[in-house]
């Protein structure tokens, strides 16, 4: 067999000649291109590995199963100034926009865009286009979701320290949830029942504002003045006065069809004087406590700043809470809180479930003639369940749902929205009342802070601290032992 010559590559025309120049321009080019050939298959099918501590630029599976669903185009705007990038944050919008060919994103700084903000204007504060954040945008519905720094962001409390801290990133459910709701068919309507002295459109302002800031369609109305559908939404805040027997059937025959309804019950609420409005509330399990519920005084992280009747209540997972407790978003307040019974067993038809408990060693206390808080014989004792959730089958087949909460001031207080994860849990209400698929994402948080460094986490660099040098000893012993004598 003839050998080949290589001589030539020891010729230093050849070596250091105007050819090596050439080659090495070409293997320069190659390399470039395939960088961004991969570059571009890492953007368009998502293969480039997360290797963060928290995984947050990937998604869950319950993002895939909404991507799946998809019906109409997403569009995502990142409002994002040049050089101010959230890396992370863009690097999941990669990942969504590979994952479906209907989501896709872009880069849109409000500096070059000085219309954008007009054009997705909002009634509500919690909707205001601003820089640094995203814009989830669907043409077909003409439907749009702002999600700022606080929508990707949780805190959690110290009650030692009483101080609030970041806990947890929300950039996945919160993305994924837009997503959803964005590309809603129907919104539905929000009735708010007027006509028994009910909390107005002045005293509930925040609440309202609120729903309407994420796209919800409020009316308040008396119950002869509408006709509520399936999917509508009626909510009763606080009534101090009976429902005639014509309101009771409109009610009911509205959840017989499947309607919903949110019920607000203060302390004060005569609920014994309005037979109409008890056998409602009846007809879903739930059962009004008189009296006020007081934590007990040994019990610190039961109430709030050292005010008793001022509660920071349990969470339970429920369909409702499930992904807010998953996600650290469990922080409430309800001030003056009227208590429910405990679900007994119901017939086959009707769920009822706690969503919220009073602390242990909670008590009821009577307002009637009583000038004390402090605990009294006879007083009931808890804990007390302070908000339910329920779903009843009709004899049509259709399934009706209904939530109560124990104070009015969880869902209008301004303070509360500021303070505690209010505005979370009252969109998990609506998603659950008006059967929303984002109530059940379950999308777990991503933590916000690299974990410390502990005793058991040094164990493994230590480890490779001392095998690496003995490593290296090791193969040198066994290259140079056979050399010994050289």
């Amino acid at each position: 067999m003839k050998k080949i010559n290589l001589a030539f590559l020891h010729d230093p025309k050849f070596r250091y000649g105007s050819l090596s120049t050439a080659l090495l321009c070409v293997a320069i080019a190659v390399l470039i291109a395939l960088s961004g050939l991969f570059t571009a298959l890492e953007k368009k099918y998502g293969w480039r590995v997360d290797y963060s501590f928290n995984a947050i630029t990937s998604h869950s599976e319950g993002t895939e199963a909404i991507l799946a669903e998809l019906e109409y185009p997403v569009h995502i705007y990142a409002l994002y100034e040049k050089g101010d990038e959230d890396l992370l944050l863009f690097e999941l919008l990669n990942r969504y926009s590979a994952a479906s060919d209907l989501v896709t994103w872009e880069q849109a700084p409000l500096s070059l865009n000085p219309t954008f903000a007009a054009r997705f204007a909002s009634a509500s504060a919690d909707q205001t286009v601003t820089a640094d954040s995203l814009v989830v945008f669907c043409p077909e519905t003409e439907r749009f979701r702002v999600l700022n720094a606080a929508d990707f962001l949780t805190l959690s409390i110290d009650y030692d320290a009483g101080t609030w801290a970041y806990d947890k990133l929300t950039y996945e459910s919160s993305i994924t949830a837009a997503i959803s709701y964005v590309t809603q068919e129907r919104i539905p309507v929000v009735y708010m029942v007027q006509g028994h002295d009910e909390l107005d459109e002045n005293t509930a302002a925040t609440l309202t504002d609120f729903l309407r800031g994420n796209h919800y369609d409020v009316r308040f109305a008396a119950l002869a003045e509408i006709t509520p559908v399936p999917g509508d939404l009626l909510v009763f805040l606080a009534p101090v006065r009976d429902l005639t027997d014509t309101e009771l059937t409109i009610v009911t025959d509205f959840t017989r069809q499947g309607g919903a309804l949110l019920f607000a019950c203060d302390y004060t609420d005569p609920i014994a004087s309005m037979p109409n409005y008890r056998a409602l509330l009846r007809s879903y399990g739930f059962l009004p406590l008189e009296g006020v519920v007081v934590a007990a005084k040994e019990d610190k992280s039961g109430y709030f700043e050292g005010n008793r009747t001022v509660l920071l209540p349990q969470m339970q997972p429920t369909d409702v809470t499930f992904d807010l407790m998953m996600n650290g978003a469990a922080t409430l307040i309800m001030s003056t809180a009227r208590a429910f019974e405990t679900p007994a067993t119901t017939d086959n038809s009707l769920t009822v479930t706690p969503m919220l408990l009073s602390g242990e060693g909670s008590y009821l206390r009577s307002v009637s003639g009583s000038t004390t808080l402090a605990k009294q014989e006879g007083d009931p004792e808890g804990p007390f369940p302070l908000a339910l959730e329920a779903y009843r089958f009709s004899d049509t087949g259709d399934v009706s749902r209904a939530v109560i909460l124990g104070s009015s001031a969880a869902l209008t207080s301004e303070y509360y929205y500021s303070m505690t994860h209010a505005q979370e849990f009252i969109l998990r209400v609506m998603e659950y009342l008006t059967d929303s698929a984002a109530s059940n994402l379950h999308i777990m948080a991503r933590t916000a802070v690299r974990p410390g460094l502990s005793a058991d986490a040094l164990t493994l660099g230590s480890l490779l601290l001392v095998a690496l040098p003995l490593t290296v000893l090791g193969a040198a012993l066994v290259i140079l032992y056979p050399r010994r004598h050289r």
